[in-house]
Formats: C-alpha cells, structure tokens, sequence
C-alpha cells in the first residue's frame, strides 16, 4: 500500500507535526522558508513560516495541489518577487485564530470613518455616492463556476510569469496570508489579521481564492463577481478601504473603479 502521509518536512508546518493529513500531488525540489527574527523582532519561531519550491511551477502544479488542500491542510499560494520577501525570511506570521475577533463590516467602517475625517471636503467627490457615509459590505454574488474551477484557472494564467510556489498550513487561503506572514499592504495596515478576515468574507460572498501574493500586490480569483453598475459600485467601496491605492492611483473614484470589476473574475490589490 503506497503511503501518502504529509512528509516529516512539511509536517514541520503545523503544531501537531501534520498527523492525519495526506499528501499524494509530487512536490518539486523546495524548502521550509523561516521568518527571521531580526525581521520580526519576535525571537526564534517556533515553526517554519511555509514550504516554497526552488524552481518556477505550473498553473497544473497549483490546480493539483489545490484539490489536495482538504486532505493535506496546505494551501498552495504563487509568490512573486521570491528573492525578497520570501527567501529572506521578511514575514511575520500570525495565529489565524485571531482573525476570528475581526470582521469584514468592523474593517470597513473603521477605515472609511479614518480616512473620510483625513480627506478635504472637495475629495469627497471620489466616494460619490457615499460620500462621508460608509455603505457596508456589499450583498454576495452569483456564482458563474464553481471557485475551485475560477482558482485553477487564474492561477495558470498568472503561472505564466515563471514563479515559485508557496504551501502553506491553513484552513483556507484568507487564512493563509496571516499564517505566512504576507506583509504586502503594510503601508496601509500594520496588521494583517484583520485583512485576512476581509479575505475570508469575500471568499464566502464572491467565492473569492487566494492564488498569488507578491512583496505588495494580492491576486484573488473570484466566482462570483458583480455583473451590474450598482453591485459592482458597492464592491468597488469595499475594495477602497481594502486598498485605497487601487482606487486613488488608478481611474481616482469608485465609480470608474466599479466599471473595471464588473463581471471580471479576479480581483487584482496593488499597495504603494
């Protein structure tokens, strides 16, 4: 009988050395990336950060290792830009337990009342038609395929760029930029557990999937994209407190942002 348990290394990923989990998917040559406590200011870890392959991989290799996650526990993320962070160790990974005390709506309107009292008067007019009024998180979509299908496909149209591949030990792939220690919009929140429940509300509600993180930029798949004006206008606010720069430094208001994002089935977030 061919033994599928995860292997002693990537055991080493979760606090019960990975007991119970199985692996069949092949792995390319990789290593365990640790965090480095000069970085994170945090001592030695106590676990490796995540696993990441040496060499670039296929949107095949992604797909199956997806469709592997409920029986390994490791979702499987694309990394761009591997040299830095990722190879040197510049994450701080968190508990996902602590994105349990956080929600989508508490994110939003925190955000938007923060940045709405920073904003001239006359700035306002990019919020249009909320204005200083945050509308809340929008109503879910309607799924067009199912999300792993979305996920597989994204992920092997952005495979195309030659990147390594991440696997990380997590319930879900929201959960995953915590426990990895994905800083990327860290000029925008210090903190990236509250984010990550951003992520887990979008992955209920759009059938949203994490599929590729870079040293500032997250690619989403989504299912469940909005496909008329107003839905995809009350994403599109969601999507300003997420990443304000997506909006600011692209069309400069959120009903030119909105038109980018109806019926497009991924989410593309760029930090300064």
């Amino acid at each position: 009988m061919t033994d599928h348990r995860l292997p002693r290394e990537l055991g080493r990923l979760f606090a019960d050395a990975g007991m119970g989990r199985a692996l069949r998917a092949a792995l390319p040559p990789g290593d365990l990336v640790w965090p480095d406590p000069g970085y994170t200011g945090q001592g030695e870890p106590a676990r490796p950060a995540f696993w990441m392959s040496d060499e670039p991989v296929s949107g095949h290799d992604w797909a199956r290792l997806r469709a592997e996650h409920p029986a390994s526990g490791l979702w499987p993320v694309l990394l761009d830009e591997s040299a830095q962070p990722w190879s040197i160790g510049q994450v701080v990974p968190d508990e996902p337990a602590q994105i349990d005390h956080f929600t989508a709506e508490g994110f939003m309107h925190e955000v938007w009342q923060e940045w709405v009292a920073q904003m001239p008067s006359d700035a306002l007019d990019e919020l249009d038609p909320y204005g200083a009024l945050c509308p809340g998180p929008a109503a879910p979509g309607v799924p067009k395929a199912t999300p792993g299908e979305v996920a597989d496909w994204y992920a092997d149209q952005l495979s195309s760029r030659g990147m390594p591949l991440g696997l990380v030990a997590a319930r879900r792939g929201a959960d995953a930029l915590a426990v990895m220690g994905w800083q990327g919009a860290l000029h925008h929140n210090e903190w990236m557990v509250p984010l990550a429940a951003v992520v887990r509300s979008w992955e209920d509600r759009f059938g949203a999937r994490v599929v590729c993180v870079g040293f500032n930029t997250l690619e989403l798949s989504v299912a469940a994209p909005p496909v008329d004006a107003e839905h995809a206008l009350h994403v599109a606010a969601e999507h300003w407190t997420f990443c304000p720069d997506n909006v600011v430094q692209g069309p400069g208001d959120l009903r030119g942002y909105a038109e980018q994002i109806i019926g497009r089935h991924f989410w593309s977030f760029w930090w300064d």
